[in-house]
């Protein structure tokens, strides 16, 4: 038994009239379960527009305050709107709950036709899976530290405008590991390695197994191979491509920054965890074998 809900925020695209009717059916069903609802203010107008009397209904903040007065966050989206919420929601360490209205939604915990079972989360009949998270900074060779980010899903350094092979080397703690020409190094959680990392042939990982997962991008080699590192590792990447100007450092694909040569992604696990309410039965293993079945189909 989890912490009852009395107050939940909605986040969705409201520019997308289906998305936007969704968040206004769960909001309806959580209205009925006597729960408060906050939504971002920039669906503010869009809301009014379509349901102007659920609109008199619902509280609207501004995002720095939405995390900190909600109890949960219900997503309503595909993986990427899910990734990107549990990132913000996880430095006020709100839990996150994904409804799918993407394709695979492999993040998500409930389809549309499943809005009953909002009831148990609001009653506190869930429970909550804990993620790990990346911290990823960037050592510039003339200015120092330059960037810090997080990510859930990876980190991902590469030639982003074109698949041109690039040159990296690979240490941790300093010690040298590998040097790679590749179109770039993958470095993912456990709940990354489902993701990108296992497209380019990495290991699926249990996400109850503290470590990363590092997987080369194509590489121009017969012999790299992905590799799994403690949770206690400090990776470094190190570009040492001289024919690019910069590569590439992409974090949950969303996040770039650009990297010189000479200069160091340096990640290491985040002091924050996502937090993630699960009210369905099932297990990592089952959930993989639904999600990428379905995905097989489409």
């Amino acid at each position: 038994m989890e912490q009852v809900l009395k107050g939940v925020a909605i986040v969705a695209n409201f520019n997308i009239p289906d998305k936007l009717n969704a968040a206004l059916r769960v909001a309806e069903k959580l209205l009925s379960l006597e729960c408060r609802i906050y939504m971002p203010i920039r669906g503010e107008e869009r809301v009014n527009g379509t349901n102007p009397e659920m609109h008199e209904k619902i509280t609207f903040l501004p995002f720095d305050k939405l995390y900190k007065d909600a109890d949960a966050v219900i997503v309503m989206g595909g993986d990427g709107t899910i990734l990107e919420t549990a990132r913000y929601a996880a430095s006020d360490g709100v839990p996150v709950f994904g409804m799918n209205l993407g394709r695979l939604g492999y993040l998500a915990e409930l389809e549309m036709n499943e809005l009953d079972l909002l009831a148990d989360i609001v009653a506190g009949n869930y429970t909550v899976d804990e993620r790990s998270m990346l911290k990823v900074y960037v050592n510039s060779v003339r200015k120092g530290r330059i960037y810090c980010g997080y990510a859930l899903n990876d980190a991902i350094v590469s030639n982003a405008s074109t698949p041109k092979v690039i040159d990296l080397d690979l240490l941790d703690n300093g010690a040298p590991i590998a040097s790679y020409r590749a179109d770039g190094l993958i470095i993912a959680t456990p709940t990354g390695s489902t993701a990108y990392s296992m497209s380019a042939g990495g290991a699926v990982v249990d996400p109850r197994l503290k470590c990363f997962c590092v997987t080369p991008i194509c590489p121009h080699s017969l012999t790299s191979k992905p590799l799994i590192f403690p949770d206690s590792a400090a990776i470094e990447v190190v570009n040492t491509c001289r024919r690019e100007k910069t590569v590439s450092l992409t974090l949950d694909g969303r996040q770039t920054f650009d990297i010189y040569y000479g200069d160091t992604v340096c990640v290491v696990k985040a002091p924050i965890t996502a937090k993630f309410i699960r009210v369905k039965p099932g297990s990592f293993y089952q959930t993989l074998r639904n999600k990428l079945n379905s995905c097989d189909r489409m």
